[in-house]
């Protein structure tokens, strides 16, 4: 394949994955969305395995071969539930590849295209490139690890408490993240001024990265890790980008722009949907401080009353008005086809049904939006929450699925709160709300809700799945 036509290869696949983003904006194109991103990545492999200036065939197809393999068994095998994990462990692969990348970069003499040796200016940018490509990349790599055990939580938590939902403040943790960004610093200077100890430098600053990559994620609380995981996704677009300058790649740097930016603005948007600080999140550790002393949380007053399927059943055939605001535990328990159902059947029946989404319901960006469009849940009748907190007075029942953190009043009238000022869905200005649960178990912040005591608020307990089962047989009976 000749440079020309590379680079019109490149600049096709470039365009693709443009429009694959427009298309996953919305759900009704997200599909499409997702086959302009598969053809885009095909047209840029193969156009790479093309380029003259690869000749170790066997390897690249031993390595396709394997990444083939491997991604056609976690797709088959990884539940939508553990989509999340899925993807804070893909993040760490693209980290990781930014890091041997840019060793293997430094270790090679860097050339110019025209094949002679580089010096000067450009052998400095160059040098640059490698060192924050490392340093983004292994920070991205560890950060993910602990993104992953944290969402994977259960055993691992209970084995590494690192992987806990709660935060891990270390004392002085601002001064250790400014520390170890000065220290690398000064390591890339000490590397590039004195190239006899630029290896050791650059697997010092890999090392350090790393170590920054861990204390920034562990200092984050459980129901703040769909905005880290989103965070970590704009890291590793950098990562990539920064790969794409060390390889001359026009289009892994494109990509990795695209991706970087993207995660960039996601990132802010569900900040500003959570009340939060960008800047925290990129530091480490918002919403995380201790906001009262331990002994003294404010006291939850009321009873906890527990309601049967037969009484929900009523209360859902009586309704005119019915709201379902699911949550991680509807994903667990894997009830978004019954939910469906029960929504079927209670709207041929004259009601009203909507379902209401918080921005960070679950463990990912738009993790909910993309359980109920599984289940074929129709498009118009999933809203965002700052579409429906105003018709919940007129609501007869919600039923809430699995979800704590972001229908807790707490949020809203507990300045002593870790989720206070965060905006959530307020349910408990409806007739009736059924909250469908386990347990009285926290959520995974970490934070008792005081919806469960409110007089109007009754409590399904039991699993979510066989629950919603019961209730589609009652109704259907």
């Amino acid at each position: 394949m000749t440079e020309n036509l590379l680079t019109v290869a490149y600049l096709v696949a470039a365009i693709l994955f443009v429009l694959s983003f427009g298309g996953l904006a919305a759900q009704t194109t997200a599909q499409r969305g997702n086959l302009y991103g598969m053809v885009g990545m095909f047209i840029a492999i193969v156009a790479t395995i093309l380029n003259p200036a690869v000749s170790a065939y066997q390897v690249v197809a031993g390595t396709i071969a394997i990444g083939a393999v491997v991604g056609a068994v976690l797709a088959r095998q990884v539940a939508m539930e553990s989509m999340p994990q899925l993807v804070a462990a893909l993040h760490s692969f693209v980290g990781a590849a930014a890091v041997l990348v840019g060793i293997s970069s430094y270790m090679q003499v860097p050339v110019t295209p025209e094949g002679t040796a580089l010096a000067g200016a450009a052998l400095v940018v160059h040098e640059v490139e490698v060192f924050v490509g490392v340093f983004v990349g292994s920070l991205t790599f560890t950060g993910s690890v602990i993104a992953f055990g944290k969402l994977q939580a259960g055993k691992l938590a209970k084995l590494i408490p690192l992987f806990r939902g709660t935060p891990v403040l270390l004392p002085g943790r601002h001064a250790i993240n400014l520390g170890i960004v000065v220290g690398s610093t000064y390591l890339m200077y000490r590397g590039i001024s004195q190239p006899e100890v630029g290896l050791e430098s650059l697997l010092i600053v890999t090392a350090l990265s790393a170590v920054l990559g861990v204390h920034l994620v562990i200092a984050i609380g459980g129901a703040d890790m769909p905005v880290v995981v989103s965070m970590l996704n704009s890291y590793s677009g950098w990562a990539a980008a920064a790969a794409g300058f060390m390889l001359g790649n026009d289009l892994l740097i494109i990509t990795g722009a695209l991706v970087g930016s993207s995660g960039a603005i996601l990132s802010y948007i569900m900040c500003r949907a959570m009340n939060r600080s960008i800047w925290n999140v990129i530091f480490g550790g918002f919403g995380a401080k201790p906001t009262v002393a331990p002994g003294e949380e404010k006291k939850i007053e009321g009873e906890v009353t527990a309601i049967e399927v037969a009484e929900t059943v009523k209360l859902l055939e009586d309704a005119k008005n019915v709201v379902i605001v699911p949550g991680y535990g509807m994903a667990v328990a894997r009830a978004q086809g019954s939910i469906n159902e029960v929504t079927r059947t209670l709207r041929a029946s004259g009601a009203n049904v909507r379902f209401g989404i918080h921005p960070v319901a679950g463990r990912l960006p738009g993790h909910m939006n993309v359980l109920l469009a599984e289940a074929n849940v129709p498009y118009d009748i999933v809203l965002e929450m700052d579409e429906l907190n105003d018709d919940f007075p007129e609501t007869d029942v919600v039923l809430v699925v699995g979800a704590n953190d972001i229908v807790n009043p707490g949020a809203l009238d507990d300045p002593t709160s870790p989720i206070a000022g965060m905006p959530v869905l307020e349910v408990w200005n409806a007739k009736t709300v059924v909250v469908m649960k386990r347990s009285m178990a926290s959520g995974y912040a970490g934070v008792q809700n005081p919806l469960f005591y409110k007089p109007n608020t009754r409590m399904l307990f039991g699993d979510a799945k066989k629950n919603v089962d019961a209730l589609l047989s009652k109704l259907n009976g």
